[in-house]
This record gives C-alpha cells, sequence and structure tokens, in this order.
C-alpha cells in the first residue's frame, strides 16, 4: 500500500539516511561548499521540526518502508515593497536511490502543491543546486519555472 503521511519522531532513522544521501549529492557536486559528511540537522532539530505546523515533512511510505520525503515550510512574504503572500517552500525532497524512477517524487510534489492549495498558498517555492540536473530536470517536469536567479563568482577553487 502506498500512502504520503506526515513525518513522526519514529521516522528519525529513515529521514538521517535519507538526508545523507541528499548530502552525498550535493557533495559531489559541490564540494567547496558541502561537507563529505554530517548532519543538517540535530536529532533535536529534526523533532522540533517535525512537531511544528508551519514545517510539515511528507514521507511516501509503501509496504511499510518509507521511499523519499518532502521537507516544507510556510512562509509570509514581509517587506513592504512585496503584496503580502503565503508561500509553501520546499526545503528538500529526496527519493532513496533504489526508489528513483518509480514517481515516488512526482507523487510527492502533487501531495505538497495540493497541500498547498488547502492551506491557501499562493505559490510553491524551492532553490535546486545546478550541480544536479537531475533534479533541476524533476522540477522543470512538474511544471516549476525560475522565479529568480541567484548567481556566484566563486572566488577559490
Amino acid at each position: 500500500m502506498k500512502t504520503i503521511r506526515k513525518a513522526i519522531p519514529a521516522d528519525l532513522p529513515v529521514v538521517n539516511s535519507l538526508l545523507e544521501q541528499v548530502l552525498a549529492v550535493h557533495h559531489r557536486g559541490r564540494p567547496d561548499l558541502f561537507r563529505s559528511s554530517g548532519k543538517k540537522y540535530t536529532d533535536k532539530e529534526l523533532l522540533d521540526i517535525f512537531a511544528n505546523p508551519d514545517t510539515p515533512v511528507f514521507l511516501y511510505e509503501e509496504d511499510g518502508a518509507v521511499l523519499g520525503y518532502a521537507f516544507c515550510a510556510v512562509k509570509q512574504s514581509s517587506a513592504n515593497n512585496l503584496v503580502p503572500v503565503r508561500t509553501l517552500y520546499v526545503d528538500d525532497l529526496c527519493v532513496d536511490a533504489q526508489s528513483r524512477g518509480k514517481h515516488v517524487g512526482k507523487a510527492l510534489f502533487g501531495h505538497v502543491k495540493a497541500y498547498a492549495e488547502g492551506i491557501g498558498c499562493h505559490n510553491v517555492t524551492l532553490h535546486v543546486w545546478e550541480c544536479n540536473p537531475g533534479a533541476r530536470a524533476f522540477y522543470d517536469a512538474m511544471g516549476m519555472t525560475p522565479q529568480y536567479t541567484s548567481m556566484e563568482l566563486r572566488l577559490t577553487e
């Protein structure tokens, strides 16, 4: 059976494992920015994220196995020059390496989109690293378009 649900404390080990996979992809692409090992969040930080209604973490589960996640955050624009809009920011979306190509990411993204619509968001946003062309192609296929481009001038190699 396939389902998408919110993360709970018992999911810490599998979420940490998927976070390691994401780190490995980013480290391969940008070792000048991403360490080869380590944790993006401590277990306490993850538990706080799981408990916060403004930072839902959705897990794709099939036959009791978690195959992917989507970390999200509800954001509200507050700058004086911007129209006040509610946004659902996708902080991280990961599909287990063994499950890629099985439409897990598509299902997660569809769930995120429906969730955002359901809570009255204006849009769904995310950042994608240019060193991850597979992710960029996936988001393009999901109908996302660039909102703005963040550029850099690397001063050291």
